[in-house]
């Protein structure tokens, strides 16, 4: 079992920039890949970034170059640093631990920007 916890949302203006944080506790979540997903009102919710257990990462084609995804394991938290924030990036943020088949989700956290 993994808990998850994410901090970091909240009001920014376009250019802006947040670092989105997300906590673990539980089973060793070195283990598993890590994801940042988002939903906006109204859609489905979608990928936008995933680091596996050695490091390697990917991006959504929408915040490749902007959004960065990093770990600490030592720390179980994983962040993401989101620069040149978009009205289009407001979102409810969730963190998603997954292995094989078995995934945990955090309760996510409002990422809004607008000036």
């Amino acid at each position: 079992q993994v808990q998850l916890v994410e901090s970091g949302g909240g009001l920014v203006q376009p250019g802006g920039s947040l670092r989105l944080s997300c906590a673990a506790s539980g089973s060793p979540s070195s283990f598993y890949a890590m994801s940042w997903y988002r939903q906006a009102p109204g859609e489905q919710r979608e990928l936008v970034a995933t680091i596996t257990p050695i490091g390697s990462t990917k991006y959504a084609a929408s915040v490749q170059g902007r959004f960065t995804i990093s770990r600490d394991n030592a720390k179980v938290t994983v962040y993401l640093q989101m620069n040149s924030l978009k009205p289009g990036d407001t979102a409810v943020y969730f963190c998603c631990a997954a292995r094989g088949s078995i995934s945990y989700w955090g309760q996510g956290t409002q990422v809004t920007v607008s000036s």
